[in-house]
């Protein structure tokens, strides 16, 4: 049985289709679809059920999918072994990010790994759903928050630190508040992901202050938006301090009720547990750690 044939057929049950398939491992869509072919006739069986609209496996097709993770991630933790050894950064490294930092990691992260390495090509998807590494075929993930259990090996980038944020010219108009209880009266930016918002927690020492459902001017998946939101003097932003602060040290925002915190939350890059980790792999997470402000190179269990 050819590698090559069982690392298309998993391709395509992790990306859903030929096509997408053929984007991943860089061929033609009819490269693939032959392949597939090619292992249904030498094992004769069929794999893969298609339709117009969709690909579904086979009772048989389902157990050698889970029984083909098993090899190819043998070969390739013997592949990582090799280029542990030495090497550059190589290949082509997939990545999943949450949306609040999508941006962050695509426009600096990436493109300084991109001018250092140009033998490097990487893929980022921003999302906020929690993606399966190992069954979709990334190589690494940040995430935030703490971490469950799982298969995943991690280490530790930093931590998120957040802050409320208004433009002058807003303040001005309706008043700086005092305290978190004012904020109701104002116009409010909320953050919210897939539309899910939370209260708003603040602490100060011992005082801990909540505020759930306030009146809001703009709810947005993005934390540039928000930010940008507030430079144009809409209301004030439950911001994320690393995207705000070049706004707060030029003057265009104000730190509003700067003695009461929201907790940070620490952020980790989590990849697949394997032995060795690949340059490509390696060269993600320690640049990300030499450009986070507090990174901790701590390897745990996700």
């Amino acid at each position: 049985m050819e590698l090559a044939r069982l690392r298309a057929f998993v391709t395509v049950v992790q990306s859903g289709s030929f096509t997408r398939a053929a984007e991943v491992l860089r061929t033609q869509k009819a490269r693939v679809s032959r392949q597939v072919g090619d292992l249904e006739t030498e094992l004769g069986v069929r794999l893969l059920e298609r339709t117009t609209r969709a690909l579904r496996l086979t009772e048989i097709g389902r157990e050698l999918f889970e029984r083909a993770l098993g090899i190819l991630a043998a070969v390739e933790d013997a592949e990582r072994a090799a280029q542990a050894v030495h090497g550059e950064p190589h290949g082509v490294l997939r990545i999943t990010v949450p949306l609040e930092l999508g941006l962050l990691v695509a426009f600096d992260w990436v493109r300084a790994l991109l001018q250092r390495y140009p033998q490097l090509s990487i893929e980022v998807d921003s999302s906020s759903r929690i993606v399966d590494l190992v069954h979709e075929g990334y190589d690494l993930a940040i995430r935030i928050g703490p971490l469950a259990d799982s298969r995943l090996a991690a280490r530790r980038l930093g931590e998120l630190h957040y802050g409320l944020y208004a433009a002058p010219a807003y303040l001005q108009r309706r008043g700086e508040p005092q305290h978190p209880s004012e904020l109701a009266s104002h116009d409010l930016i909320a953050f919210a992901p897939g539309g899910r918002r939370a209260p708003l927690r603040l602490e100060r020492g011992d005082e801990v202050e909540t505020l759930r459902d306030a009146p809001l001017r703009l709810l947005t998946d993005s934390r540039f938006a928000q930010r940008d939101a507030a430079i144009a003097g809409l209301g004030i932003a439950d911001g994320l301090a690393m995207i705000a602060d070049e706004a707060v040290a030029d003057g265009r925002l104000v730190r509003v009720l700067p003695e009461w915190t929201r907790p940070s939350v620490p952020v980790h890059a989590v990849f697949p547990s394997y032995r060795y980790l690949t340059p490509k792999v390696r060269a993600f997470i320690e640049h990300a750690q030499a450009h986070w402000p507090g990174g901790v190179d701590a390897s745990r269990r996700a």
